[in-house]
């Protein structure tokens, strides 16, 4: 009698034991939980996108930097040149959208590249800072003449910057004095003179990247075609 509940007893601690085996084992072979992404770094999907060209105050549409009317207060950017015409007949009807596109402007990074007072290009080493703004300037006498008189120059000041800031073909912080004229009337600014000549060579590749920007070149017209 005692033998078998000896034997009883053994058979229940080899089945417990066999049963805290499986379940260890089980255990085991779970899978890691994923893990969040790392601090500072979101998903590719929540990643910001572009921002957004202000709109042209006529039609809506977004606008062309090269496209432009000087007016008092600073230039107005419009989609198209036919969209110039229709602003200048009336000017009034549009002012709540121009306001809208300043205040849009306001948000986007600028570099000033030309002087205020002679509308050449600056020097690249003469600034003065007026009211808390540093303003360049083409020549030292033009920084007296602004000084004496800067109100006379705030629209030529708003009209002095360019919003491509990016060198279309290295995508570095452009130079302001490296600049160059397109057969199209349009001004193109870049890194370094490297740049100028790549850019030449293959306008079609890069004209991508100022479009980006809001600078439009018509490669087609570029090339004579």
């Amino acid at each position: 009698m005692k033998s078998l509940k000896r034997l009883f007893v053994s058979v229940c601690l080899i089945a417990g034991c066999a049963a805290s085996l499986a379940v260890a084992q089980e255990g085991g072979a779970k899978k890691p939980t994923a893990q969040p992404p790392a601090a500072g770094k979101a998903p590719a999907a929540a990643q910001a996108p572009a921002a957004a060209l202000p709109k042209c105050p006529v039609m809506g549409e977004e606008i062309d930097f090269s496209v432009r009317a000087e007016t008092p207060e600073g230039p107005v950017y419009f989609c198209c040149p036919m969209c110039i015409g229709k602003f200048e007949k009336e000017p009034a009807k549009f002012a709540d959208a121009v306001k809208a596109q300043r205040e849009a402007l306001a948000k986007r990074a600028r570099v000033q590249t030309k002087c205020p007072v002679s509308g050449k290009p600056v020097d690249g080493k003469t600034s003065a800072d007026v009211g808390g703004h540093k303003v360049s300037f083409c020549c030292a006498q033009c920084v007296d003449k602004y000084k004496a008189e800067p109100a006379k120059y705030k629209g030529a000041l708003e009209g002095s910057y360019t919003y491509q800031t990016k060198c279309p073909v290295s995508g570095e912080d452009i130079n302001p004095t490296v600049a160059s004229d397109l057969s199209t009337g349009q001004r193109v600014y870049f890194c370094c003179k490297d740049c100028i000549e790549k850019f030449n060579k293959d306008a079609a590749k890069y004209a991508p990247k100022l479009a980006e920007q809001g600078v439009h070149v018509d490669v087609k017209k570029l090339q004579g075609k």
